[in-house]
């Protein structure tokens, strides 16, 4: 998503009553040194934290790079635009980007590209530390297994969920908030059976995002019955749109945004955070380009990419 922005000004000249939009630029660089700063963040709190060992530390970055990386990559492959790299102090990162119109099999592609190098890496590390029996290589093996068999879990908004939700959901709002909802339980479990109580954030802010999600579902529910379409590029939004979809959310918001009235269509002093929610709204056009074939095969790889990693712990374990 792009980073903001310009605001015109009152004095521009207003095209069929409406003011022009708000203009976005384009911050790609200075993307870089705010994923370094927040690669940089996130290893200073883990370090006080929770872990001072500093081998580790290094060890952890380096394989949540490679896991972004292999989502940016791909990303990059299938030309999606304003790409960024962000870590999420203690919780981990995220890789995001723009295209208006993707494949179902793009976006399944660039889901297993960030877990299925490290699983690979991280078997590789496995046999060669069982030729040459090393703590550091262990260490660094089991680490990277691990993370990405986390990440694969079927649970919204993991790698694994949204592989599961691309297969299946068909951009089916109901099935999605109903598998998010299953994927809360499920991780408030996980949290709670691990005594990881720290990972009970992670839900938490599911359930903030899944709320906040349900509401802008309702404002695309009226802006298809104003034959309103919100699948396009901010950058190819009209005017008049902008400020209609402005409205939608102004009412579906009105204690988060109580400070700007609908229909009042003048530039407000929280106008880039409106402009940032008008974003949100707008949506990806899916190609559903999966046949129930492909889509066999690629259930059954998503599930040897999960039973691999078991079976090399319980070997582990056994040894």
């Amino acid at each position: 998503m792009n980073d903001f922005f310009d605001n015109p000004q009152p004095s521009e000249t207003a095209t069929n009553g409406f003011l022009p939009k708000p203009v976005l630029y384009n911050e790609q660089q200075n993307q870089i040194s705010k994923s370094i700063t927040s690669i940089l963040l996130y290893g200073l709190l883990f370090y006080f934290l929770f872990s001072k060992d500093l081998v580790y530390i290094a060890a952890l970055l380096l394989i949540i790079i490679i896991h972004e990386m292999g989502h940016f990559i791909m990303m990059k492959i299938f030309n999606y635009q304003n790409l960024k790299i962000f870590f999420i102090p203690l919780l981990g990162a995220y890789t995001s980007g723009k295209k208006q119109v993707v494949t179902q099999l793009q976006l399944l592609l660039i889901l297993i590209a960030g877990p299925l190098p490290g699983l690979i890496i991280g078997g590789i590390l496995y046999f060669l530390n069982l030729k040459q029996p090393n703590d550091t290589l262990q260490m660094v093996s089991t680490t990277f297994i691990a993370i990405n068999f986390f990440n694969l879990l079927p649970f919204y908004p993991l790698d694994g969920g949204r592989i599961i939700d691309t297969l299946f959901s068909k951009d089916n709002f109901i099935i999605r908030m109903v598998f998010t909802i299953i994927s809360i339980i499920c991780l408030v479990g996980i949290g709670i059976l691990t005594q990881s109580f720290f990972l009970l954030i992670i839900p938490v802010l599911i359930g903030i995002e899944l709320y906040n999600e349900s509401k802008n579902e309702k404002v695309r529910q009226y802006l298809k019955t104003e034959n309103i379409d919100f699948k396009v590029e901010y950058n190819d939004l009209n005017d008049k749109d902008y400020w209609l979809i402005r409205d939608c959310i102004l009412f579906q918001f009105r204690k988060k945004y109580a400070i700007a009235e609908p229909g009042i269509y003048e530039y407000s002093v929280i106008e880039p955070v409106l402009t940032k929610h008008v974003i949100s709204v707008l949506q990806t056009k899916v190609i559903y380009n999966i046949n129930g074939i492909f889509k066999i095969l690629s259930l059954l790889i998503y599930i040897a990419l999960i039973v691999i990693p078991i079976l090399i712990a319980i070997k582990q374990y056994n040894a």
